[in-house]
């Protein structure tokens, strides 16, 4: 297997120069801010079940392989050490384990189980890829029949929903090279909706398993790093996030491409086959969510990925499109929120081995 593309989560701290061997723990006690969950490897997306169980995809701490050059030419490791967690008490327990995962071998920076949902008491799930779907050939079994897929929770394991990687190597919406990494999902009433972040693209999985496309979300120019040639280049929107708002329509995050310039990243509402941005200025989003019917944008690195500064905000977007951070210090690669009670829950730290908690942000 090639090394993942950089449109993958999976290697954000790479990209930023990060050293994770020893586990960060967030400073949670200022504003009412608390813990509610640690011990996690590589937290990502969250989700409350009808009873209030607040679960977790955790993308693992990759395994003894077979390992092969990653990102940024070191060694990256396969194992099945993906998982996704349900919370109790501040325990998480596996209720789904076994998944995919590559890593370092600190197990850090970690690509697997991405994001969690449920539809009619299902619990789904996705897991990444960050690479050209023909590349699951060089990948062991399990690798080959998770990564690129949603899944769902069976009795006996986990069980294939839909083959998200499957569908941009046939349809390839964006045209682009074909690459793949569902990173994001919501389950609505007509179907399942998955953003792509390697595939530039919204999609719908209906009930039958087939596939439709609902979005493409197209590069922008932004001004060339310092270490560039001076002027304008490429880049591409990575959407990382997708929710349901209050009006129905879904609302998608981006993460922007290399080379993550700070305030490109956008929010964009999207309702049958009109696609418009309704915020910017933010910097490399990692999800959001509403509450209380506001928005709220989680930036997994507010300083932007180049900054060398691993430093997240949750941001709240007020009526008239004013920006106002809820949290930022304290919040370490952030890899998630979801929202209950007036209060957000964060998954950070998450591209951390072990080190990973979900904080309880009051709003």
């Amino acid at each position: 297997m090639r090394p993942p593309r950089t449109r993958s989560v999976a290697v954000l701290a790479a990209a930023m120069g990060m050293s994770l061997l020893t586990p960060w723990t967030a400073q949670a006690n200022g504003g009412g801010v608390t813990t509610v969950a640690t011990g996690l490897n590589n937290p990502r997306g969250l989700a409350f079940d009808h009873h209030g169980t607040l679960y977790v995809a955790e993308a693992g701490t990759g395994g003894a392989g077979p390992c092969f050059p990653g990102p940024e030419g070191e060694d990256v490791c396969f194992g099945t050490s993906g998982s996704v967690s349900a919370i109790h008490h501040g325990v998480p327990h596996r209720v789904v384990s076994g998944l995919p995962s590559i890593a370092h071998p600190d197990g850090s920076q970690a690509l697997g189980p991405s994001d969690v949902d449920f539809s009619g008491g299902k619990l789904l799930f996705t897991v990444g890829l960050g690479a050209d779907p023909a590349e699951r050939a060089g990948l062991p079994a399990t690798g080959q029949a998770a990564m690129g897929w949603l899944l769902k929770k069976h009795p006996q394991g986990w069980r294939q929903v839909a083959d998200v990687a499957g569908y941009e190597a046939a349809a390839n919406p964006d045209g682009g090279l074909p690459d793949s990494n569902p990173n994001s999902l919501v389950a609505g009433p007509t179907g399942v909706v998955v953003a792509d972040a390697g595939g530039n693209a919204l999609v719908k999985v209906r009930p039958n398993g087939s596939f439709t496309t609902l979005a493409v979300f197209p590069d922008q120019l932004v001004d060339a790093p310092p270490f560039l040639p001076p002027g304008k280049m490429p880049a591409q929107s990575v959407p990382t996030s997708v929710v349901i708002g209050p009006d129905g329509a879904y609302y998608v995050g981006e993460l922007t491409g290399f080379p993550f310039q700070p305030g490109a990243a956008r929010v964009w509402r999207v309702s049958g086959n009109s696609a418009k941005v309704v915020a910017s200025g933010f910097t490399n989003i990692v999800d959001l969510g509403f509450s209380g019917g506001r928005l709220y944008v989680l930036e997994i690195a507010t300083n932007g990925l180049l900054s060398g500064d691993p430093t997240g905000a949750l941001i709240r977007v007020g009526k008239n499109g004013q920006q106002t951070v809820v949290m930022s210090e304290g919040l370490f690669l952030p890899g998630g929120v979801t929202f209950r009670h007036g209060a957000a829950y964060v998954s950070n730290c998450g591209v951390c081995p072990g080190g990973g908690t979900v904080l309880r942000i009051p709003l």
